[in-house]
């Protein structure tokens, strides 16, 4: 089973539901088979690599409310988090530009660090109060991760490193028509937008295990008997 999820790093609700899932399938009996596979999709690529903005002001302006309602709203979207174990730190979130990121995540996935890059960008932006638009952070998350810093350093500095496979997520996002993350794809056929509750994934993940192995048994056409060679022989004149 295939999972591809779209997503950002600076979406709350994005990191809500990758720890619903996470909880879905660590409680699925076949998760071993599932593979997971972490989609670029920009919310707003146009933020300021700097900005003096903070994360209130940055909201009130995006949504056109006032900064005490922006606070309010964040209020929710940290209780939200809290009930899935998730630590959000508002008051001192650094905006910040995900494109490159998004590189970095795409060129830990070819050394097969992609998860836990993802989830080193998620906690450094919405906990540890990191700026994520920062190559210095971005190297010391991968350092962490196991990857050589330098050349970390060398392909944040290439602007075209690993930046077509961003584009291809974001091309592909567009083709589904997808609008706002996360929006999870399994298999290439389901479809499941937002944060949804953890019962909600566990029921996908039961429903499409069931049908692939519904699909994987073969129907019989054969129509009656017919002469067959087994391991012991073949049935010849009606006898092995």
């Amino acid at each position: 089973m295939k999972i591809e999820i779209w997503s950002d790093y600076v979406c709350p609700f994005c990191y809500i539901g990758k720890r619903r899932l996470e909880e879905a399938l660590e409680s699925f009996p076949h998760k071993e088979h599932v593979d997971v596979e972490f989609k670029a999709f920009e919310l707003d690529p146009n933020t300021p690599l700097k900005t003096e903005q903070t994360i209130h002001e940055q909201l009130a302006a995006k949504y056109g409310m006032t900064v005490e309602q922006a606070k309010e709203a964040s209020a929710n979207v940290a209780l939200q988090a809290k009930s899935a174990g998730l630590d959000f730190r508002f008051d001192n979130m650094k905006p910040s530009n995900t494109f490159d990121a998004h590189r970095l995540a795409k060129y830990a996935a070819s050394e097969g660090k992609e998860k836990m890059i993802s989830e080193k960008l998620l906690q450094a932006y919405f906990t540890d109060s990191k700026d994520i638009s920062d190559h210095g952070v971005l190297a010391d998350l991968a350092e962490a991760s196991g990857m050589e810093r330098e050349k970390v350093l060398e392909i944040l500095g290439d602007k075209d490193a690993f930046g077509g496979e961003v584009r291809g997520d974001e091309a592909a996002a567009r083709q589904y028509g997808i609008s706002g993350v996360p929006y999870f794809i399994i298999n290439n056929k389901y479809a499941i937008s937002g944060a949804q509750r953890t019962e909600t994934f566990s029921g996908a993940l039961a429903k499409v295990w069931a049908e692939e192995q519904a699909a994987s048994k073969l129907q019989d056409l054969s129509g009656g008997e017919g002469d067959v060679c087994g391991d012991d022989g073949c049935d010849i004149a009606g006898e092995k």
